[in-house]
């Protein structure tokens, strides 16, 4: 349709794009910023070892329970930039770039030299990421040797607030739960770089951090 705005996922999803709660729709068609306080925990005992060692090697902090968090997402024709700040400074960036088409197609996210094929399930207006299967510097990784990832959006009403609701959660057999970070946050405006250019600066610091994680 003339005008209307096409992009990764609006083209991935089709017709079931509709089906995803009108907040997740415009995030996913426009692109934008969400911003709150997120709760972060690691296992207990070889659990926690090994959920301290996967968050370090994510770029994730640890050393509180709470953290400020900020995530900026930026839609182009054949990909999703997403950039995950805390407030320490650390930064988690990925880009998914779509194969196929849902419900049979998948998403390849890249971050630094991991990229995950990841399928999506639908449920309620929200969006559950599924692990298909993974590859380190280009070299197939047989699943037992990686955690079991569960990860999921959706919109919840928060004492009269949409927020928008998400959960990382990384756990490995027998060790069970390794790392989890989750939270309801907040849209906030799209300003990431320059005052002058807000939008602009927005865009293209993405771009350079995903360069980064692709080059």
């Amino acid at each position: 349709m003339p005008g209307f705005p096409h992009n990764a996922a609006i083209d991935w999803f089709g017709p079931d794009f509709a089906r995803l709660h009108p907040l997740l729709q415009a995030l996913h068609r426009h692109g934008g910023a969400l911003a709150g306080e997120i709760e972060l925990r690691t296992g207990s005992g070889l659990a926690g070892v090994l959920g301290r060692r996967l968050a370090r090697r994510l770029g994730i902090p640890t050393d509180r329970a709470r953290r400020g968090f900020r995530v900026d997402i930026v839609h182009e024709p054949g990909r999703m930039l997403w950039l995950r700040r805390f407030d320490d400074g650390s930064e988690l960036r990925s880009v998914f770039e779509p194969v196929g088409r849902y419900p049979d197609g998948h998403w390849l996210e890249a971050t630094g030299p991991v990229r995950m094929r990841l399928g999506v399930d639908l449920d309620g207006g929200g969006w559950r990421w599924r692990l298909l299967g993974l590859s380190a510097r280009g070299l197939p990784l047989p699943r037992f040797l990686f955690p079991r990832t569960d990860a999921y959006k959706r919109i919840e009403s928060i004492d009269g607030e949409a927020r928008y609701r998400f959960a990382v959660a990384f756990s490995w057999f027998p060790f069970g739960e390794l790392l989890r970070y989750q939270g309801a946050l907040h849209a906030v405006p799209a300003v990431t770089a320059s005052a002058a250019d807000p939008a602009g600066a927005a865009d293209a610091a993405a771009q350079r951090c995903a360069q980064r994680v692709i080059s």
